[in-house]
């Protein structure tokens, strides 16, 4: 049997922008994708803090260092620019490895969606 486990989260970062039209997901920062271990065309969960929304999508890597977190085609209807939501990734695995297993947390500067270093 497997279970779905916590594999990464990033932390309340700032969403930069909304892009109705566009074909789908959410675009990261690359340097926030690396710190998290999510890689292109992971499917991701996001809370926003601010309306309690929550929905999945997939990531497409943004501009290394940019701190981007723009969501994408529908699920820009469910955030605005300016709300603080949790990024998370899960992943598949036997209840024997999730006991041993530590998810990675990233905990960026909310202002500037970067790393804390």
């Amino acid at each position: 049997m497997y279970i779905q486990v916590l594999k990464s989260k990033i932390h309340r970062v700032t969403v930069t922008e909304a892009n109705l039209n566009y074909i789908g997901s959410i675009t990261l920062d690359e340097d926030l994708m690396e710190a998290a271990g999510i890689i292109e065309g992971e499917r991701v969960f996001i809370v926003d803090n601010h309306n309690g929304e929550r929905f999945d999508t997939y990531v497409i890597a943004g501009e290394r260092g940019s701190g981007v977190v723009c969501l994408n085609g529908a699920a820009a209807r469910r955030v605005q620019p300016g709300d603080i939501v949790i990024i998370m990734s899960y992943a598949m695995m036997t209840p024997d490895e999730a006991r041993s297993h530590k998810p990675c947390l990233v905990f960026p500067d909310t202002a500037t969606n970067r790393l804390v270093h």
